[in-house]
């Protein structure tokens, strides 16, 4: 099985309303009311699509910041065993989301940046080419290869947006 054949990945406009009780449950505060809403819908048997992953997405110009990353535990566990088998295979949900935020977003960057402390992220992070910044929790997949002094500018800005 593939996970296009039970998962969605797509950009909504408007992100509330399909992940505000995920992100708050993940957040303890409001989902983000401003562009880029990235969701994964799981088609149930019944054909319904109900949203299971949300990830958002900052266009800061040079770069973008991603984060507010949550799965819907529950959902996740009321799916077949052959679709989880095959999320697992895959990789996750959160590494879904991500690579459309980065098929869409990555060639208009130089830069995608995420905080992250999360252990499970963490497992995930690595496969999408982030990378250590030298700042606690900051991560960055270089999109294009920049100097180091403009690495460091672009760090800097991603850092003065933290926690996002």
């Amino acid at each position: 099985m593939n996970i296009a054949d039970f998962i969605h990945v797509t950009e909504v406009d408007q992100g509330p309303p399909f992940a505000e009780d995920l992100f708050r449950r993940n957040y303890k505060t409001r989902a983000p009311d401003f562009p880029h809403h990235v969701v994964a819908f799981w088609k149930r048997d019944d054909g319904s699509f109900v949203p299971v992953s949300y990830v958002h997405f900052t266009d800061c110009g040079d770069i973008f910041l991603a984060g507010g990353a949550a799965t819907d535990g529950d959902l996740l566990r009321t799916m077949s065993e052959a679709q989880r088998h095959a999320l697992r295979d895959y990789g996750g949900l959160m590494l879904a989301t991500l690579r459309y935020g980065f098929e869409r977003w990555g060639p208009r960057c130089e830069a995608i940046f995420t905080c992250c402390g999360d252990a499970r992220a963490l497992q995930t992070t690595p496969k999408l080419g982030f990378g250590e910044t030298g700042i606690e929790y900051l991560l960055v997949h270089w999109t294009r290869e920049p100097g180091e002094r403009r690495r460091r500018e672009l760090t800097a800005k991603a850092r003065s947006f933290m926690p996002f």
